[in-house]
């Protein structure tokens, strides 16, 4: 994901902050955000997630008059593609979990940041699973930086995806 502009707004903030079930008033109460250490409004954890809606071809946003992730009467709202052969209707979406999130702060988001967000490789490894074959695991990285060029917001991803081994 690469947003080339990301702005960080106080109602924005307020509302991500209601959305997760957070309620601590830095995330919406200036007067309250004021007397803290850090003196002004701050975007909660893992707010920077919301610039993926920024970004027209976010594969979890949904397009109008296209199936996307999510919608629809099958449980990804993807149609399944013809039998491959073997009884089996294949997706033509997923095949893979989302492993882990970490989120390293350099500084807090605040109201009136400017973000854009840039996709890096990571690193890709692979180990052994005893029941469903070679796991691929696939770290993605994304940096948030201000309208300055300050880097605010490092996002590390890791994915996993199955290879299973062919039945012999």
């Amino acid at each position: 994901m690469a947003v080339d502009k990301f702005p960080v707004e106080a109602s924005h903030i307020m509302m991500f902050a209601r959305s997760v079930g957070d309620d601590n008033q830095i995330y919406y109460d200036e007067a309250y955000a004021g007397n803290t250490e850090l003196g002004h409004v701050i975007a909660p954890p893992t707010f920077v997630q919301a610039s993926a809606q920024f970004d027209p071809d976010y594969f979890l946003r949904p397009k109008i008059g296209s199936d996307w992730f999510g919608s629809g009467k099958e449980p990804s709202g993807l149609k399944p593609k013809a039998d491959a052969g073997d009884g089996e209707k294949k997706s033509d979406g997923g095949g893979g979990l989302h492993a882990e999130q970490h989120y390293e702060y350099h500084r807090h988001p605040k109201p009136g940041d400017v973000l854009t967000a840039t996709s890096l490789a990571g690193k890709t490894w692979e180990k052994e699973g005893k029941r469903s074959g070679k796991l691929v695991f696939t770290e993605s990285i994304i940096e948030y930086r201000d309208q300055h060029g300050e880097l605010v917001v490092t996002a590390k991803g890791v994915g996993v995806k199955t290879e299973r081994p062919v039945d012999q």
